[in-house]
């Protein structure tokens, strides 16, 4: 029996939708592993972000996101 596990926005806390086939909104979905220039070698850090919280915090940034269509 395969188990799906719930998914989260690490920024707003909100449920992200699914349904029986899979999930039903855009959501960005980072995983790094910090390597050894970094106070945090060693560690694996994930996050989910909706496109809300996505939006915001890509607006905080000094320079802008790099965007290309890609269709």
């Amino acid at each position: 029996m395969k188990t799906e596990k719930t998914i989260y926005c690490n920024g707003c806390g909100r449920r992200i939708g699914k349904d029986e086939n899979g999930v039903m909104e855009e959501i960005l979905m980072v995983e790094w592993n910090w390597g050894y220039f970094s106070r945090k070698d060693g560690e694996k850090h994930s996050f989910c972000l909706c496109e809300k919280c996505y939006d915001r915090l890509r607006a905080s940034f000094l320079l802008p996101v790099q965007v290309e269509n890609y269709l």
